[in-house]
């Protein structure tokens, strides 16, 4: 048999390489942080409630990822790289999601105080 009838056959089974591998583990939620933290970006323009919402989700989540991360580095590489882009992108769209939330308070109070009558009396 040669080596691509090998790979094809499902019944053959490969043996680990050696030295220092460790199989690869995925920790629970690092998925969930990257899409929580993808959101959070595309939902700071919708009032930058559901933006807000999911990045602090996303950002207490990552705290329990990374301590599980610290736990055993080398198994939970791979899925740390997801947890730790979601990291990112829910410091970005926290950030954007209040800025616009104080865009959004600024303008309502501006548009409060004219409605009032504030700006023309003098």
């Amino acid at each position: 048999m040669s080596e691509s009838d090998d790979l094809l056959d499902p019944g053959v089974t490969q043996s680990a390489p050696t030295g220092g591998y460790a199989p690869q583990k995925v920790i629970p939620n690092a998925n969930t942080v990257l899409v929580l933290g993808i959101i959070s970006i595309v939902g700071c323009i919708l009032y930058a409630i559901p933006g807000l919402v999911c990045g602090v989700i996303a950002l207490v989540m990552y705290k329990k990822v990374k301590a599980t991360y610290l736990s055993d580095k080398p198994a939970y590489e791979a899925s740390f790289k997801n947890a730790k882009a979601g990291y990112v992108c829910a410091i970005i769209g926290t950030i954007l999601s209040g800025l616009f939330f104080l865009y959004v308070i600024f303008v309502l109070i501006i548009f409060a105080t004219a409605a009032s009558g504030g700006f023309g009396r003098f």
